[in-house]
């Protein structure tokens, strides 16, 4: 990829995937949260707006993740963090940011209900991402899977769990597509 002069996005790299490539390619960047690593040789223009909404702070790791993809692929994200629905109001508070995107990113772990919610306050494609983290019976994300799959709301793609590269990419070519339809 350097020879060709080409960007690169690794995923799910762990701290010692991160110290050989950092060793060898210094100017990468690792992402601890995100477990990314990208190099950036060609500067990629941001356009559009993608929304990441991740319910909680325990998301965050998926989130960033999809949030570094759909940057990595040319869309502008707002990450709007600690949104979950057993705190409504801190999503409502926030509605106007949601409502301004093209496509939504909607990441939860537990019940998985924030995709749903989410879809039924937007006029926009939403991108759900069931995450494996949360209390009680989650099964591995599982049940917030379900409940994504199973959402009534309309508007909805959800991809596999703990799948913020598959959320990020899938965002943005929604994005660059409402942002050709403006051209």
């Amino acid at each position: 990829f350097r020879e060709k002069g080409s960007n690169l996005l690794g995923t799910r790299a762990n701290n010692d995937h991160a110290k050989a490539v950092l060793e060898a390619f210094p100017d990468c960047i690792y992402d601890k949260t995100s477990a990314t690593i990208t190099q950036t040789l060609a500067p990629v223009e941001r356009t559009g707006c993608v929304a990441l909404c991740a319910a909680g702070t325990s998301d965050l790791p998926v989130g960033e993740e999809a949030a570094i993809t759909a940057e990595f692929f040319g869309a502008r994200v707002d990450r709007i963090y600690d949104v979950g629905v057993a705190g409504i109001h801190r999503l409502f508070s926030q509605l106007e940011r949601v409502r301004a995107a093209n496509c939504v990113i909607a990441g939860a772990g537990m019940e998985g209900a924030l995709p749903g919610v989410i879809a039924g306050l937007v006029d926009v494609p939403v991108v759900a991402v069931p995450t494996s983290v949360g209390y009680g019976a989650n099964f591995g994300g599982l049940s917030a899977l379900l409940t994504m799959l199973n959402s009534c709301a309309e508007g909805i793609g959800v991809v596999n769990i703990d799948n913020g590269f598959g959320a990020g990419y899938l965002a943005t070519q929604i994005n660059r597509l409402a942002e050709r339809g403006r051209g």
